[in-house]
């Protein structure tokens, strides 16, 4: 097995690991906000939406520089930072004795964690270009895995042993994930980049932002996280419209949620292998109008089984988009500045999930529920439009200027650093 099949297989676990433990948590934190109580007299529901939202914005501000600094000292130790780093932070809000405490902490979750644009900078660093894209799909389906894995178990932790047991458990799974990285996932030393390491952080981030096709992608990236999640704040309630009066109505949205996340682990790796072969922009541009296309008759659904067949046509569909993103980023940019794109596309997919709730519920007043169908799927129409029309055509004569030796860069100033 070669080094960077063996580096994908254990981030690949990893990253398992890490996304079931963050997102244990997920079902039951707005009722841990309630149980914890406030001591500002601001309300439950207003401290509950600061511990989704302070997360997202101090992810969104640390990611890029996180990201440079990988590109400095080691994708590997950015990777273990946000592990090891996570696992003490969601120990610690296991004895939070506040609301307002809670909502510190996942502030500081989002300063120092970020393990997705971490092990995204170590893959894409690791693997050869031409097989980004499958390496990518391996990596959403670790992703999206944990994701439809941890929910379940977090609920069913914080209903049999109670909510602080279940941030210990979060805690030990991202350990283990760390421990499963430093130990046995070695970083090339020719990954490192000699010139990125002479520069400022400005100067690194004014550089990949002015790459051909780089702008667009991270454009791309910010309405497809955008769409996907504009129904966050409204799935429930339109399950609950779809369902009789005492109805299960969180155990249907967590089948709709678990479908969906199902259809795009299936779909990731071999989409992203097609990629490989035939091109990620078309990849992109396909599924991101398959996904419009399934996501406006949402809209018009009156019973749960049609909902829940949409929602994993639309997962699907959505499964081909990410690791396309991904792979475009790495083709269109110089080998040794993973660390740098990485880290500004969490900042982006931060960016997208601190704005989505919001739209999402503004849209729902203003339109209805069925409305934010609608807008997702126009939202996705417009990924199919921009990726068509505004990124590079072909890879080949783009990679070719991307790996040409760069120009001797002077030191920066100690402003950028």
């Amino acid at each position: 097995m070669a080094r960077w099949q063996r580096t994908l297989l254990i981030m690949f676990v990893a990253q398992l690991i890490s996304a079931m433990g963050f997102s244990i948590i997920f079902p039951f934190l707005p009722l841990y906000v309630q149980q914890l109580g406030t001591r500002t007299g601001l309300s439950v529901e207003f401290w509950a939406g600061m511990v989704f939202s302070s997360q997202a914005i101090t992810m969104m501000l640390a990611s890029p520089v996180w990201g440079a600094l990988a590109d400095r000292y080691g994708r590997k130790l950015m990777v273990e930072r946000a592990m090891f780093g996570g696992a003490i932070v969601l120990m610690a809000m296991g004895f939070a004795r506040s609301a307002e405490e809670l909502a510190l902490l996942r502030a500081l979750q989002g300063l120092i964690t970020g393990t997705v644009s971490a092990v995204n900078a170590l893959v894409a660093a690791s693997a050869p270009r031409n097989r980004t894209g499958y390496a990518m799909g391996m990596i959403q389906v670790g992703l999206w895995s944990g994701v439809a894995v941890g929910p379940l178990m977090g609920g069913w932790l914080a209903d049999v042993y109670g909510f602080r047991t279940a941030f210990m458990v979060t805690g030990t799974l991202l350990a283990l994930a760390g421990v499963l990285v430093w130990r046995w996932v070695d970083e090339p030393p020719a990954l490192a980049s000699p010139e990125v390491a002479r520069m400022g952080f400005l100067r690194a981030w004014r550089r990949v932002l002015q790459a051909a096709g780089v702008m667009p992608t991270y454009a791309l990236r910010f309405l497809t996280w955008l769409a996907r999640n504009l129904l966050l704040p409204v799935a429930p309630l339109f399950v609950q419209s779809l369902l009789p009066s005492g109805a299960p109505v969180s155990t249907v949205t967590g089948l709709v949620v678990g479908l969906s996340s199902a259809a795009s682990t299936a779909s990731a790796v071999s989409l992203g292998r097609l990629g490989d072969r035939i091109g990620h922009r078309r990849i992109l541009v396909t599924c991101a109008f398959l996904a419009a296309l399934f996501y406006f008759p949402q809209s018009l659904v009156h019973s749960p089984w049609q909902f829940l067949a949409l929602q994993a046509l639309t997962g699907a569909a959505a499964g081909g988009i990410t690791p396309s993103l991904s792979a475009l980023l790495a083709h269109y940019t110089r080998p040794g500045e993973e660390g740098v794109v990485y880290g500004l596309d969490n900042s982006v997919v931060s960016a997208a999930r601190a704005v989505a709730p919001m739209l999402g519920a503004g849209v729902a007043v203003w339109f209805g529920l069925r409305g934010t169908f609608v807008v997702a799927g126009l939202l996705f129409l417009v990924v199919a439009a921009v990726g068509a029309w505004l990124l590079p055509e072909s890879l080949g004569a783009l990679q070719a200027a991307v790996l040409e030796e760069p120009p001797a860069v002077a030191h920066s100033s100690q402003a950028e650093k």
